[in-house]
């Protein structure tokens, strides 16, 4: 199908007029910015009560880097309509860059090579690489233009996702590689995968599992069986989802309090600044409290699906998908790993565990979505 078919239901980019910065600023999503802010203050109370007040520092500095990819977001929802598409390929180049070359003089850490010290600063590559990969799938498939894909058609944006797949995977970081995947998955999938393509990717991915499984690290393995008995090894790979758990249970209706949490400041709940901040809060805050940042969640969800529909081309709607997708994959992840449903991969729950990678992530994604907001269809030809 021809790309002017395809894209009937999108204004063309012919249709888009140069919009002055004060019309960007009144478009410009504030309620979404709201919703974020509402989360990361939570995320603040907690991780306060994680570290403990002789650790304030850490809360400073997170409050310092919420500041600062705040201001990141506006920056990157301002800019030119097509600037984002015109240099996507680049920008994924220049992180896969980034990647190859964490593989060869990157920083080691827990075990992990992941960091890449720039000057004065510590990035983790593979953290970009998540909004990277999800503007240079839509690029493609944005020039591509057709309604159903096969796949055949699929084999090019097979090798974008399988080149920093292969490097994460190396690191090693089976919670990025897997998130990664899914975010890619979810790209293809609103392009237009025919229903055979989807029935043969059902076939495909079952029947690789134990070539899968045989690349895994044998830690990676125990993880994985953990979760369906974590009591086999209460004092080893089961320790972190039993004190989870514990934390989530013991929180009950309202909680225990601020800094009331037994597990969290009785050093029984490992991680509890970064990847099972969450349990720290169900178990201070109880059933309410971890509901409410759901709630805050669920909304910033919304308001990225209606910004989704009202994207003014398929560039725009992949974008937002894929960038949504992250944010809603990572959410769906950590509470499901700290509340013992998926297995424990690592990966921190947006706006509220401590960290500046993930943070810079989530809030960049952010800033790309309000920027299809601000050139959604929505406002049409009426500027």
């Amino acid at each position: 199908m021809s790309r002017a078919n395809d894209n009937k239901n999108f204004l063309s980019s012919e249709d888009a007029v140069a919009l002055r910065l004060r019309e960007r600023l009144v478009r410009f999503p504030w309620g979404l910015m709201l919703l974020l802010t509402l989360a990361a203050c939570i995320g603040f109370i907690v991780l306060l009560s994680a570290v403990g007040k002789h650790n304030v520092n850490m809360l400073i500095s997170q409050v310092i880097r919420f500041s600062f990819t705040l201001i990141l977001m506006v920056v990157l929802a301002m800019a030119n309509e097509k600037v984002y598409r015109r240099y996507a390929y680049l920008v994924y180049g220049l992180i896969l860059l980034m990647l190859t070359a964490v593989a060869v003089m990157g920083d080691i850490g827990m075990g992990a090579r992941r960091w890449l010290e720039i000057g004065f600063v510590r990035l983790q590559p593979s953290e970009m690489m998540k909004a990277a990969i999800v503007l240079a799938l839509a690029r493609y498939f944005h020039d591509q233009s057709v309604a159903k894909l096969r796949l055949r058609d699929i084999l090019i944006p097979l090798g974008i996702i399988l080149a920093p797949l292969v490097l994460i995977v190396h690191q090693p970081d089976l919670g990025t590689a897997v998130l990664l995947a899914v975010i890619s998955g979810a790209v293809i999938f609103v392009a237009g995968l025919s229903w055979n393509a989807i029935l043969a990717i059902f076939i495909i991915i079952p029947a690789s599992t134990p070539l899968f499984w045989n690349l895994l690290h044998d830690y990676q393995k125990r993880r994985i069986l953990t979760l369906f008995f974590p009591e086999g090894d209460p004092l080893g790979a089961g320790y972190h989802i039993i004190q989870s758990k514990i934390a989530v249970g013991s929180g009950g209706l309202t909680g225990k309090g601020f800094m009331g949490g037994s597990q969290s400041h009785l050093d029984f709940l490992p991680e509890r600044h970064t990847d099972f901040i969450f349990s720290v809060l169900a178990e201070e805050w109880g059933f309410m409290g971890a509901m409410t940042l759901i709630v805050i969640y669920g909304l910033i969800t919304l308001r990225g699906l209606t910004i989704a529909a009202m994207a003014r081309d398929r560039f725009g709607l992949l974008l937002a998908s894929g960038l949504l997708s992250l944010f809603l994959f990572q959410v769906v992840i950590n509470i499901g790993m700290v509340i013992g449903l998926l297995p424990v991969v690592g990966i921190p729950l947006p706006l509220v565990s401590y960290g500046g990678s993930s943070m810079m992530t989530i809030m960049l994604a952010m800033g790309l979505l309000a920027h299809v907001s601000i050139h959604s269809k929505q406002h049409g030809r009426a500027v």
